[in-house]
């Protein structure tokens, strides 16, 4: 697969509903939230009911609704949540949503200490995240902020599909702004030997604003993005 189908498309707009993906194991719930159209992910184990959410970006009582929707108890139960980066405007609802869940908080190591909640546990690049089930690989991702990181989940089954939790590091289109030539080359070090190094064309890319994408579009135009600079 080269490109997303309408049903990987994941649009989502502030307000609407959420984009649900079933895999072998698991579930993912796609929110937009904030004026930015920042996306709010939960993933669950359809096994045990353990759910992690990616990025509190903002309107926690929408993030909560999405907690006792997909409940089989109607309760706000979570495991954990991870911070992708320390940008203000994915970390808003953070305080909130951890006081209503007592979620365990997770950030990569170089971010953490800009976040307005202390961080349980640090990430770093190689570490693993266990959800149930359920086992995520942390890709660390040097460049838009020295602590990114994204997260990757290959689902079993008939057909193996992993699915990427990239942040503001990967989009549609290319890497996430940097704001230095060494931050840029960084993190496109970074995606090509860590992402497109790893996974295959058909992993789908669930970026932190926008529409998701898969690897397959983006691997041709690595090139070009070098060579623009951004």
């Amino acid at each position: 697969m080269s490109d997303p189908g309408d049903d990987d498309r994941g649009h989502v707009t502030p307000g609407s509903a959420p984009w649900r993906l079933d895999l072998a194991g698991a579930t993912v719930h796609k929110l937009s939230v904030s004026e930015m159209d920042n996306n709010v992910y939960l993933l669950t184990c359809t096994a045990t009911g353990e759910r992690l959410l990616v990025d509190a970006a903002d309107d926690a009582d929408r993030i909560l609704d999405l907690l006792r929707s997909t409940s089989a108890d109607g309760s706000t139960t979570l495991g954990q949540l991870v911070t992708t980066h320390q940008h203000w405007d994915h970390h808003r609802a953070l305080p909130e949503v951890v006081a209503a869940t007592g979620a365990t908080t997770l950030a990569g190591a170089d971010d953490a200490d800009a976040l307005p909640v202390p961080a349980d546990r640090r990430l770093e690049d190689g570490d693993t995240v266990r959800v149930g089930d359920l086992v995520l690989d942390v890709v660390g991702l040097r460049g838009h902020t020295p602590g990114s990181v994204a997260l990757a989940l290959t689902a079993g089954g008939d057909v193996p599909r992993t699915v990427l939790f990239t942040g503001d590091s990967l989009f549609p289109g290319g890497p996430g702004r940097t704001r230095a030539p060494e931050d840029f080359t960084s993190l496109m070090d970074d995606l090509e030997a860590r992402v497109f190094g790893v996974y295959d064309d058909t992993a789908l890319v669930l970026p932190g604003h926008g529409d998701n994408t898969v690897l397959g579009r983006e691997r041709p135009q690595l090139g070009s993005w070098r060579a623009r600079g951004w």
